[in-house]
């Protein structure tokens, strides 16, 4: 397990004083309770941080657990995804637990509950039992089924269990105060009827524990010590206090919340992440645009950048929006001084070398690193009479502070030589497609012998020896920095950024790279951080997707 722990966080704080008072008479014990209904994402990422780095530091244990209760949703793919990804954060889990696998356990406690007249067999429908629950402002209203007797309800449970009823007919509710001020206490709902075939257990159950059931009384069962929840779980605590206390645990788990990830230009909610896949607004969970950590692997984001994206933004007892920046930074921090820098063209725009020997071509040698920092050494890099250099960096007619290309004036080619632009080429509506340029045999390497000084270098690659590449430039999926500021009453795909994915099918990046593995990462120089796509990516077609831009000054001037 990794040791990367958020540190100096009251959470953290309260679990260093469980441990000096040894509160919980046992080892610091965590989990992380994910549901199989879906793909992680990064707020996900921050939970699996917390708890797998308390435990880690604390010298305890933590367990993967998976809440299972739901059978129309719930699959084995997901139970495989999660585990994949919790496992590609850096992190090992003590014990592998399920929800379902405590389902008898869960059933004998709802008996005792009944036994004990804490809980009963409600018959109302949907309907009348969420209008009987009040408002804010006004006490519900009891069910009429509320004063059965221990033995009738016993009777409808276990005949609940057999199979006797249909979807709906009954549900079993803790007995509590239809009064009380926080309406999740108001009888809530423990277990109801679902006539459907459970992913591990098939058709072995037709009755299934509701969240609040389940979730604290898994944890209970396990020996967790603090219960880590997001802070939408707040009002849960009251339930989760009363049924572990209820059903008799000594010394039960207690449960804490701190707020969620809210990062801008991104939702984080399962329910619309799988709606942006069912309707086509991206191409999968592991489309690098989505916050998934499957679509963050596959953008080439590696799992030490998100460990320190969650050490920087910590962990909080109030919400506050994160700016993307801040991962930017992280994820951009991390590849610096990880991966090999090539050159690559993505917009090219061809340059002939008129003084250039025809057929000649010569490998120039070319630090990965050029920083002192050797890495992995260098490459040779082909050199040609034509070569490919960025459209952007030439302009005909320049602004001041423009140190590109430009006619009459002299760049460095990286690694390379000096050159200087002679004339242009145009097609018939006017648009350049071709510069003709000299070089100076005589500044191989970019320098002057005779001390001039050039401003300006611009990467290249070689027209007769460069590779033919798909480059995907991704950008944020949304447009705004809030896409569920319109609440309940809007529809957040309003605000999906449609400029968020541009393909680029005419690129050309270096030959260096043609043998490399798909998931290897480079510096694009000048351009960005991208990866060798895992799965488009084929043999004599290179697909690269942008990670993250680098910073430039000059978009900022232009």
């Amino acid at each position: 397990m990794s040791a990367d722990t958020p540190r100096n966080n009251f959470i953290r704080e309260l679990v260093a004083a469980d441990v000096e008072t040894g509160r919980f008479g046992r080892p610091v014990t965590t989990r992380f309770p994910p549901e199989p209904n879906g793909f992680l994402h990064i707020g996900h990422a921050k939970s699996i941080c917390l708890n797998f780095g308390l435990a880690v530091e604390f010298g305890g244990r933590v367990n993967l657990r998976f809440d299972d209760t739901n059978p129309f949703t719930e699959d084995m793919k997901y139970v495989e995804a999660i585990r994949k990804d919790v496992a590609w954060l850096g992190y090992t889990w003590n014990e592998e637990r399920y929800a379902s696998d405590y389902f008898e356990q869960l059933y004998e406690i709802a008996e005792t509950l009944v036994s004990n007249g804490k809980a009963y067999v409600d018959s109302q429908s949907e309907e009348g039992i969420r209008a009987g629950r009040g408002t804010v402002t006004s006490p519900g209203t009891p069910s009429p089924n509320r004063n059965r007797t221990a033995s009738e309800n016993l009777d409808l449970l276990r005949r609940m269990r057999a199979g006797e009823f249909p979807d709906g007919a009954h549900v079993l509710r803790a007995r509590i105060d239809m009064a009380h001020p926080n309406m999740i206490m108001r009888d809530p709902l423990l277990l109801r009827i679902r006539h459907a075939s459970h992913y591990r257990l098939g058709d072995k159950w037709c009755i299934y524990p509701l969240y609040d059931f389940a979730h604290g009384l898994s944890d209970a069962i396990e020996g967790i010590t603090r219960s880590l929840c997001t802070l939408e779980f707040k009002d849960n605590r009251d339930i989760y206090e009363w049924l572990v206390r209820e059903a008799g645990f000594e010394n039960p788990p207690t449960q804490i919340e701190f707020a969620r990830l809210e990062l801008d230009y991104t939702v984080v909610s399962k329910r619309k992440l799988l709606r942006l896949v069912n309707e086509g607004h991206v191409t999968g969970w592991d489309d690098p645009r989505m916050p998934t950590l499957a679509g963050l692997r596959r953008r080439g984001v590696t799992p030490d950048a998100i460990r320190a994206f969650a050490d920087t933004i910590g962990v909080a007892r109030k919400p506050a929006r994160v700016e993307l920046a801040t991962f930017e930074h992280a994820i951009r921090d991390d590849l610096n001084m990880r991966v090999r820098r090539v050159m690559c063209v993505v917009n090219p725009i061809r340059i002939v070398l008129t003084n250039y020997p025809e057929g000649q071509v010569e490998e120039l040698e070319a630090p990965y690193y050029p920083h002192d920092v050797p890495l992995t050494g260098s490459r040779s890099v082909p050199f040609s009479r034509e070569l490919y250099i960025e459209r952007d960096d030439f302009m005909e007619e320049p602004p001041k502070k423009f140190f590109r290309l430009a006619p009459g004036r002299e760049v460095r080619l990286r690694y390379g030589y000096l050159i200087t632009c002679q004339s242009v080429v145009k097609n018939d509506a006017g648009e350049v497609v071709e510069l003709h340029c000299t070089y100076d045999p005589a500044t191989r390497g970019g320098d002057a012998p005779d001390g001039r000084k050039v401003q300006g270098t611009i990467h290249w690659v070689s027209a007769a020896r460069g590779v033919h590449c798909e480059v995907r430039l991704y950008d944020k999926l949304f447009s705004v920095p809030d896409p569920e500021m319109d609440g309940d009453d809007g529809d957040f795909t309003s605000h999906l950024n449609p400029d968020s994915l541009k393909v680029v099918s005419g690129a050309y990046v270096e030959e260096s790279v043609v043998k490399d593995a798909p998931g290897s990462a480079y510096q694009f120089e000048r351009t960005g951080y991208f990866v060798n796509d895992v799965i488009d990516s084929a043999p004599g077609h290179p697909v690269f997707n942008r990670t993250v831009t680098l910073r430039d000054s000059w978009a900022k001037t232009k």
